[in-house]
């Protein structure tokens, strides 16, 4: 490595290396490239002497010989969910050590800025893109492009038509486990605050709710569904106002917000948690542990997620035709809000 006199570094380049090891600049270039034209010996000698001398590839010319960047963009319906902060986290640990950069955007849970998003992406040619979809995303045309142009995985909320890798949750077990685990502690009247059925993510937690119950013989009256944003607002709004016609001994929401929302509504009305009513959340976010009493949740392993996204996205570049659908387990973590 060479210095200027104003403390600076010099780069090593290709033909630092070339020269050093007396062969010619493209046969450094091609073995450091992994080309299997040139002998596992030269390949392996290139290499330790390139990390010997310090040698950063130029990462620019890398990106412009392909046309596109060392960047992979990523879109998540709110970055400051922990859920999400965590699949971030997960996402980057892969990717940086593979090489790339993580350009993230967020759609606020509406599909014109997913939409918007994902065109700003592109404009900025990341070498893929990282999706979980929107509320609001049910019409997938924009996805449907997306996928015939660059390498698309999706994670968590997905749509099930599109080709390509597909990340999601064990939402169907999870639920059934809690509702089972309800049933267990002698509850029969049910109430599910649900997301929209149209997302992937709600229909498959409806499902695992009713199914559980259906099994276990309680009769329909005894059930009630209220599909809602899993809003903190909604959750109390809807406990508000059903508990004056209808009441319950087991609430399970599809997102610990709408949970934390129905635990200060049943407060407000002097209702005993978890003597008369038992309430269940899912995502086991940082707060579920700090309530009084603690919530109980179904814990989805967030930073797993994002590893097993990058290292599908890793996989998609090199093999754009990799399509198949992977089911990660989520975890039943009991508190003092059913005990």
């Amino acid at each position: 490595m060479y210095f200027c006199t104003n403390v600076c570094i010099l780069k090593v380049t290709i033909v630092d290396i070339a020269k050093k090891l007396n062969i010619t600049p493209s046969t450094v270039s091609r073995a450091l490239a992994g080309n299997k034209r040139i002998s596992e010996k030269t390949r392996e000698l290139v290499k330790n002497t390139a990390d010997t001398m310090g040698y950063q590839p130029n990462q620019l010319a890398a990106a412009l010989r392909k046309g596109v960047n060392d960047s992979i963009g990523m879109v998540v319906p709110r970055i400051n969910r922990h859920y999400f902060s965590n699949v971030i986290c997960g996402v980057e640990e892969v990717l940086n050590k593979a090489g790339y950069n993580l350009s993230i955007l967020q759609s606020s849970e509406l599909l014109e800025k997913e939409t918007n998003a994902i065109n700003t992406l592109r404009q900025s040619r990341v070498g893929g893109i990282i999706i979980s979809l929107s509320l609001e995303t049910e019409n997938y045309d924009h996805l449907k492009e997306l996928n015939e142009q660059i390498p698309l995985v999706q994670f968590d909320r997905v749509c099930e038509s599109i080709t390509g890798p597909k990340l999601v949750n064990a939402n169907y077990d999870g639920t059934r486990q809690a509702t089972q685990y309800l049933l267990d502690k002698g509850c029969k009247r049910f109430l599910h605050l649900a997301g929209k059925d149209t997302n992937n993510v709600y229909k498959e937690r409806k499902r695992g709710f009713t199914d559980a119950l259906k099994d276990a013989g309680i009769p329909e009256k005894n059930i009630e569904v209220v599909e809602i944003i899993p809003t903190r607002e909604e959750g109390r709004d809807v406990i508000t106002k059903l508990w004056k016609h209808q009441q319950f001994d087991a609430v399970i929401c599809a997102g610990d917000y709408a949970a934390l929302g129905v635990m200060e509504a049943l407060k407000q009305i002097n209702v005993s948690i978890p003597d008369e009513v038992k309430v269940l959340g899912f995502a086991n976010e940082p707060f579920a542990e700090l309530m009084s009493p603690s919530l109980s949740s179904v814990e989805q392993y967030g930073e797993e997620m994002g590893r097993k996204a990058a290292y599908a996205m890793l996989n998609k570049i090199k093999d754009d035709s990799l399509d198949y659908t992977e089911v990660l387990p989520v975890k039943l973590i009991c508190r003092e809000s059913t005990r």
